[in-house]
């Protein structure tokens, strides 16, 4: 058992969109992540996501709607809903969420991570 220390991990971060693994725990992974721009459209049809915003601030945008997303706060965005994830500046997430969760879901993008690495 090993405490994480979240900055030190973000250090190592280097690249916006490219989640990493930092935790696991009964087949769910926690997994850091620097977002910028916009991401791509999706849905996850088996598994639903925690966004816990831990720098900066992002908006989750739904189809029919948006919501924002600030320092200290988080979003879970259920199974099945098509969303996209969106930051005006760096901002810094973590994700808890099944082990087999591709991050584009639904869909192969220049963006999508196969098999995220361990941090």
């Amino acid at each position: 058992m090993d405490k994480i220390n979240i900055s030190k991990k973000l250090k190592l971060i280097t690249d916006y969109w490219q989640p990493k693994i930092v935790g696991e725990l009964n087949d769910q992974h926690v997994r850091l992540v620097k977002i910028n721009g916009e991401f791509d459209w999706h849905q996850h049809d088996l598994e639903d996501e925690l966004f816990l915003v831990i720098h900066g601030h992002m908006e989750m945008q739904f189809r029919h709607h948006t919501i924002r997303v600030d320092q200290g706060e988080f979003i879970i965005v259920p199974r099945g809903v098509e969303h996209c994830p969106r930051a005006d500046q760096e901002t810094h997430i973590l994700l808890f969420e099944p082990a087999t969760t591709l991050n584009t879901g639904n869909i192969r993008t220049d963006k999508t991570i196969e098999l995220p690495e361990k941090i």
